[in-house]
């Protein structure tokens, strides 16, 4: 009896709690002064302000951008997936549930680029919770089938001048790849090694002399990180792998329509990651945009995948991300401390943002693209097309408002 009333009272703690937070509706999301929130008017004020004149000074045409940055300079480093010319600098400040600022064209859909490693790594977590994955710790070739890959161009091609390979690919087949548990994907720690979708892993990011590149030592898988997203795109195969089905769809069911996004957003892979599952043809997605395609959204759509993290993976009473998913999402990568699972960016170390808690966290892309989440001050700021050097100012900035 008495451990029943615990529960029950639990229960109704957790009922008022989510009675007593707002949650914006799929086409309304309800904004306040921030006077009437106890915040320096002014000061939000200038915060927008900043963001407005920082915008990145990037070419808008994300094509010509990428040609002109070092991506557009590495080895088969042209794109493959779509692209699109971006909008103004934009953004959201959203305190305690209400929006207190906006800038820019926050409806508009534009590319994410890395914000969609944050995203991936969802899909990753539902796949815990419903036991397709057992154990984020366990070794990921067991879960995997051959690869079979939808390729029209090949299929017309004389069969005997392909007599000698593979109709399939094994994805973790090698004796180093074999070794590769899920974790290490998710934190960027694999060293997986191989060509997907005509990218090889040497080619991303490539450091050290040019002739070392294909043939260096592998690390072993959680010790050393790098950022790469031929093996970003690796952990989005694995995973509809596992699914049987594209990863969007299974965004859309279980987050994107509880959340209330619109209907705008679009979640792309390349013109050549396409795939036959169970007799049927699925596009594998990008884990960014390093190439093209990834993840095509709103700000106002960002917004509300960066107030779910916020609320710990609840939104309005349901758990559509375990709170234990986020945790381990928060949790120091031990190879790169200021990392979690792909993409959240941690601030324990105070170097992301030196005026925030250390508990905040982002979840960053190229543009730059940022989603602010911090839970001491229940705040939430996503801020687009922002230099990276200038977004620890702007978080600065609203939190200044904050102070009374």
């Amino acid at each position: 009896m008495k451990n029943f009333s615990l529960l029950l009272v639990f229960f109704l703690c957790s009922t008022s709690l989510f009675a007593q937070t707002y949650f914006p509706g799929k086409n309304n999301w309800e904004s306040k002064r921030p006077a009437d929130l106890g915040l320096n008017e002014a000061k939000i004020t200038a915060a927008i302000d900043f963001a407005k004149t920082h915008e990145s000074d990037q070419n808008k045409n994300l094509k010509i951008a990428h040609y002109e940055s070092a991506f557009g300079r590495e080895p088969v480093g042209y794109p493959i997936g779509p692209m699109k010319t971006r909008g103004p600098a934009s953004g959201l400040i959203i305190y305690k549930g209400y929006v207190v600022g906006q800038w820019g064209e926050p409806e508009r859909v534009d590319l994410t680029f890395s914000v969609a490693k944050s995203i991936l790594s969802t899909t990753a977590g539902l796949a815990v919770a419903d036991g397709l994955i057992k154990d984020e710790k366990d070794l990921v070739y067991p879960y995997m089938a051959p690869i079979y890959p939808f390729d029209p161009v090949r299929s017309m091609m004389k069969k005997a001048d392909h007599l000698y390979e593979d109709d399939v690919f094994e994805l973790f087949g090698t004796e180093h790849n074999r070794k590769i548990r899920w974790d290490d994907l998710l934190r960027q720690t694999s060293d997986w090694e191989g060509s997907l979708w005509g990218k090889p892993d040497w080619a991303d990011r490539p450091s050290g002399e040019a002739n070392q590149w294909r043939t260096r030592a592998r690390n072993t898988p959680g010790s050393a990180y790098e950022y790469n997203d031929t093996r970003v795109n690796v952990l989005a195969l694995a995973l509809m792998n596992i699914w049987r089905k594209p990863l969007p769809v299974i965004l859309k069911e279980r987050i994107m329509d509880p959340i209330g996004a619109s209907d705008t957003w679009r979640w792309t892979g390349y013109e050549n990651s396409f795939v036959i599952i169970d007799g049927q043809i699925m596009q594998s997605v990008s884990g960014g945009s390093h190439w093209g395609g990834g993840m095509m959204l709103s700000a106002w759509d960002q917004a509300r995948f960066g107030y779910l993290t916020l609320r710990n993976g609840n939104w309005n009473g349901k758990q559509l991300i375990q709170a234990s998913w986020i945790e381990k999402s928060r949790t120091p990568t031990p190879a790169q401390p200021g990392y979690g699972f792909m993409n959240y960016f941690l601030n324990n170390d105070l170097k992301e943002v030196p005026a925030a808690p250390k508990t905040a966290f982002l979840h960053i892309g190229a543009g730059t693209n940022m989603i602010y989440v911090d839970q001491e001050n229940d705040l939430v700021i996503v801020a687009r097309w922002i230099p990276n050097g200038d977004k620890a100012e702007l978080v600065r900035l609203v939190l200044e408002s904050l102070k009374r």
